[in-house]
Formats: structure tokens, sequence, C-alpha cells
């Protein structure tokens, strides 16, 4: 994990349980040393809000139960390696980000805001998203630091957001890995024969609405609507980016931004324990 990432030295489970008491009874022990259920939705959660509470200062997490629970010590990562890619490229002014495909959980301004005091602009296609997105926000009393904007047209990502008075110093985006939803659950089944867990029914314990984890075409094709619409933006973003968990989408990622004329293109690794990802970034503008 990223040097800076509170998380890199695992969790501290009795302080977590102090501070949400909702945790507590989802710690158990394994091999003589405490931990969760990592299968268990509800456990997942409630160590989620934990986190959030003791390092992020965010007091109110709620939204639905069907709705994506994220992994924080990965979103903290990608928030990292933005700040690398900004303090790099040595911008100085304020830090604006748009943040493609919120979600009701609202994570990355959450987090970004956080640990680097970012304004952040949050978009989604779902409305109950974006409302529960709201609500987070409002409660935790970010309205200054995060606004909302709702992009109305579902085959769109930047069409309908951006115009030619926009101005962001990232734009960042965890996009859906799947074609559909069978695609999805076959994933899960296969993690959770890996895990060696009951197989016959489908049980993410991260969750996950339909405009959260599948898009028509699949990672690819997202990757590539992406890469595209910010080609009709060059100077509006100082930097894009975007989540890859393909690493063989790679090769075209590239190929295409080349064609688009990006000015340059960087692959950034992320790995959280076994789990290896990856996000890639580029530029249309001369950045040093």
């Amino acid at each position: 994990m990223h040097t800076k990432n509170i998380h890199k030295n695992g969790y501290d489970l009795e302080v977590l349980s102090i501070n949400n008491p909702n945790l507590k009874p989802f710690v158990i022990l394994k091999n003589d040393k405490q931990t969760i259920d990592f299968s268990n939705p509800k456990a997942v959660r409630e160590l989620n809000r934990a986190l959030l509470k003791t390092y992020y200062n965010i007091a109110f997490w709620q939204f639905p139960e069907q709705n994506l629970t994220p992994a924080i010590p990965s979103r903290a990562e990608y928030i990292h390696l933005i700040n690398d890619l900004i303090q790099t490229s040595k911008i100085t002014e304020k830090v604006n980000v748009l943040d493609i495909g919120t979600g009701a959980n609202c994570i990355y301004p959450l987090l970004g805001q956080a640990i680097y005091n970012w304004i952040f602009t949050a978009t989604d296609v779902c409305n109950t998203s974006l409302k529960y997105a709201k609500s987070i926000i409002a409660k935790n009393k970010l309205n200054r630091q995060i606004s909302i904007l709702k992009q109305n047209n579902r085959s769109s990502i930047f069409k309908g957001i951006l115009d030619a008075d926009s101005k962001f110093t990232v734009a960042m985006c965890n996009p859906p890995f799947y074609k559909n939803e069978t695609e999805a659950n076959q994933a899960t089944l296969q993690k959770q024969i890996g895990l060696k867990q009951p197989a016959n029914s489908v049980s993410r314990n991260f969750a996950g609405q339909a405009t959260e984890l599948w898009y028509n075409g699949g990672e690819k094709a997202f990757l590539h609507n992406f890469l595209y619409e910010s080609s009709l933006f060059k100077t509006q973003c100082s930097w894009y980016t975007i989540l890859v968990s393909n690493k063989a989408n790679l090769k075209s990622m590239y190929a295409s931004l080349e064609k688009l004329e990006a000015k340059q293109i960087k692959t950034l690794p992320i790995q959280i324990g076994n789990k290896k990802s990856r996000v890639v970034a580029w530029t249309f503008l001369e950045i040093n």
C-alpha cells in the first residue's frame, strides 16, 4: 500500500469497535487474531463505518444494503495516487475533483476531502444513489466541499456534465466491471469457491446495484467511452483517471489514447493484499 495509506498496517478492531459498537458482534478470533468475516456484507459495512468515523471524521454513512459497500483501504489508495500525480505535475492551485459515478456511498469525495481537503463535484445517473449521497454530505456538513450533479443521459459520461467553462484538476472513476448481471454473479460465485464458501447462491460481501456493477459491453466498453468523451473536453481537466480492473484492457487503452492525442499516459499500480489493480491517468495538456 501507499506509505500515506493509514490502513497499511491492518485494523485495530478494539479501537474500531469502541468507535462503532455495532461492529463488535462481528469481531471473531481466527488463528488467535481478531478479524471479521469478510464474506458477511453486514460485517463489512460496519467495519467501513468504523473506519470512516475513526480516521476520516465521517459520523454518518447510511444507504440501502443493496447498494455497493466499497473497501475503504483501496478507495483511499486511489486518492493517494491522485495526490502523487498532482504533486509530480506541480499543480499548485486548489484541487477540484470530478468524481464520475459516485454511487450512494459517495466514498471518493468523503475520503478526498478528509485526507487532502479537496473540493469535489460528484455525478451519478441514479436518482436514488444521489438522494443518499446528498444525505451523507448534508449530515456530515460537507455541502461546501462536495456538490452533486445528475447525469441525465445514461449513455454519456462527461457530455452533459462538462462545458466550455468547466475547470477540474482531476477526473476520477471506479467503473462497472461486468457486462451484465450474469457475469457479475459468475464472478461472485468464483470468489465464494475460492474462499471455500457455499456456492449454491450468490452473496456479494460488497453488494451492488446494476448501475454500480455492470455496463453494456462490460469494463472495456465503459473505458473506451470514458476515453473518447475525455477527448471532447481536453482542457476541462488537467488529468483524467480511471480504475482498470482487467490488465488486458491496458493495451487497447494506450492505443486509443495515442490516437486521441493524449500528451502523457501513466499507469499507477495498486496492490491491496493479493489483489492487484491499477489506475490509468492521461492528460491532453502540456504538463511537466
